[in-house]
């Protein structure tokens, strides 16, 4: 099984120069627990914002949701797949780097989202 086959492609993206608290009403409208940051320009990378990332900045750290922007929590560069990748590959990246999300490109585009819990829930139908 290849990412293609399993990933998500209509991603959500965010600017890096939003506020927290735009993050996390677009994650709240969409019902996500993560959105890509875009890219600030072509040859740039893109970021990976999660509530993890948001809730350690604003509880643990005692961050303001309207004074920090996106691109002061999010991580950047995010970890990038290809679509024709081995679905097994990206379960041991993820393994390795403990990270949940991993992102799709082709030729440095935004093609697509892999996340644990979609590997998860195409093993689950495999087993029915």
């Amino acid at each position: 099984m290849l990412v293609q086959d399993v990933m998500v492609r209509d991603v959500v993206t965010i600017s890096p120069f939003a506020t927290l608290r735009d993050a996390l009403s677009l994650m709240k409208r969409k019902g996500l627990k993560s959105l890509v940051v875009d890219k600030n320009h072509d040859h740039d990378a893109y970021g990976l914002i999660t509530y993890t990332n948001i809730v350690k900045t604003v509880i643990a750290e005692s961050g303001d949701i309207d004074l920090l922007n996106v691109y002061d929590v999010c991580v950047k560069p995010a970890l990038t797949v290809g679509k024709s990748l081995a679905v097994r590959h990206v379960a041991e990246l993820m393994a390795q780097h403990r990270i949940k999300r991993i992102l799709v490109l082709e030729d440095n585009t935004l093609i697509g989202l892999v996340t644990m819990d979609d590997m998860v829930d195409t093993l689950l139908k495999e087993i029915d």
